[in-house]
């Protein structure tokens, strides 16, 4: 990385583009009538990939920039579920047949909160209402500290294939100001227990820019994490954004990293696991050569949603549960997010869908441009203007942000084909947002670049 464009680009606030336009666009016209219209217009061949967001912790981690809350009475989210299973049967009511899925990934809070048989039951629902195909994969983000013996066998005996760990710091003086006190030993033991039940794909989640946070800090956490060996690893820049998220003015902002110093943790976090034999994909993500997302990135079939960096082809996520976000070919739809509110609609029979977005033509043509750039640091911009009936001079003269780009070397262009150059990789966000018409540079709602 250069730390000369770190400096001048690295404290802007910008999506990290999971979806375009990105949630903060999304308007309370796109209803549940609409949702369901859009769900009864869904192709006959079309497949599709299950989100299930259970929003419950048993205490909470002050960086947490997750919709979730802390419950104690165990009653709660066994009603949590019930309610998840009656949007699930109203969904495939409302598609009209048991439509293909490829991929399911339960996030949170933490979903492995649930008690093991409402978990089993959760996923007999899901296999009943759509024809998950056996090579689907089926994943599920665990908080190490809660999990159990039951958890693990009932995951076993459900299909699971994948976990995410969330690790974050194995720094104690980092754990105890973000409120997350976890053990290497709690890890390495949780990582035994999976692998010992055949669920061999590990992900770990590492974070930068913490409290107290140093390079030599997350270098050692590295060095223990690849211990363990998972199988891709995420690692986040921390988004402070206490004006949206209260619970983070519980972290003292004099000892955040600054800019500088939190492009000095990534570079020694992406240097650390690359020189281990990691790939690295796109913004943000790392895999043993073997896995499947190594592959994907090297064939160039990579794809980005809500969750971030994907092997899913499908063109429709159905999001299930609180604040639940789901994308069709006509556009994007979120639930409720306060669990009240969500719970009341589904009971009444109808879809909870509080916001969305309806695509135009143009969002679709800069939702693949921005992918693709996102994805593989470049695009063909001639090719895909090309098969949105578009012209790739008129999107150019339209990326007024691309110029300074240009100059500062940031990115490449030759003829209509752009490529973000190898030391500027991190900063592939500041190029997809050149393409990105929706964007207010005014307004804070996202992290940093950097």
């Amino acid at each position: 990385m250069r730390a000369d464009l770190a400096a001048v680009y690295g404290e802007e606030r910008l999506p990290r583009y999971t979806s375009y336009p990105t949630a903060p666009h999304f308007s309370p016209a796109i209803g549940p009538d609409t949702y369901a219209r859009w769900l009864a217009e869904l192709p006959a061949g079309a497949s599709a990939s299950l989100y299930l967001h259970v929003p419950f912790c048993r205490e909470m981690c002050w960086y947490c920039g997750c919709h979730t809350q802390i419950v104690r009475r165990d009653d709660l989210i066994a009603g949590y579920q019930r309610t998840l299973r009656n949007e699930i049967a109203l969904t495939a009511e409302t598609i009209g047949r048991r439509i293909k899925v490829e991929h399911i990934h339960f996030g949170g809070g933490t979903p492995t909160i649930m008690a093991p048989e409402a978990f089993a039951e959760l996923m007999a629902t899901m296999r009943q209402k759509f024809f998950v195909l056996p090579s689907a994969e089926i994943a599920v983000e665990i908080d190490p500290r809660t999990l159990t013996a039951d958890m693990v066998e009932a995951m076993r005996l459900s299909g699971v294939n994948r976990a995410s760990l969330g690790v974050q710091s194995f720094d104690p003086v980092v754990q105890r100001a973000i409120n997350r006190v976890q053990s290497f030993e709690q890890t390495a033991s949780v990582v035994n227990m999976l692998r010992g039940a055949g669920i061999e794909g590990i992900n770990f989640d590492l974070i930068y820019g913490l409290p107290h946070q140093t390079v030599a800090s997350c270098l050692d956490t590295v060095r223990r994490s690849l211990a363990l060996a998972p199988n891709r690893f995420s690692v986040f820049g921390y988004a402070h954004v206490p004006d949206f998220k209260k619970h983070q003015r519980m972290i003292n902002e004099a000892v955040l990293p600054d800019g500088l110093a939190r492009h000095d943790q990534a570079c020694a976090i992406a240097n650390a696991l690359k020189e281990a034999g990691y790939v690295q994909i796109g913004l943000d993500h790392f895999a043993r050569p073997d896995d499947s997302m190594a592959v994907a990135f090297e064939q160039r079939t990579l794809r980005r949603n809500f969750q971030g960096y994907t092997t899913d082809k499908s063109e429709v996520l159905l999001g299930f549960g609180a604040s639940a976000i789901g994308h069709l070919p006509q556009g994007y739809v979120q639930n409720e997010v306060q669990i009240g509110a969500y719970a009341q609609s589904i009971a009444a029979g109808r879809f909870a869908t509080a916001k969305g977005y309806g695509l135009t033509d143009d969002d679709r043509l800069r939702a693949d441009i921005i992918e693709r750039i996102m994805c593989e640091f470049s695009a063909d911009l001639g090719d895909i203007c090309a098969r949105h009936g578009a012209e790739a001079g008129a999107m150019l003269r339209s990326a007024a942000r691309l110029k300074p780009l240009i100059s500062d070397g940031v990115v490449r262009l030759d003829g209509d084909r752009l490529a973000v150059a190898k030391d500027s990789r991190f900063l592939v966000r500041s190029v997809a947002a050149a393409f990105d018409a929706h964007l207010d540079p005014g307004k804070q709602l996202h992290s940093r670049a950097v």
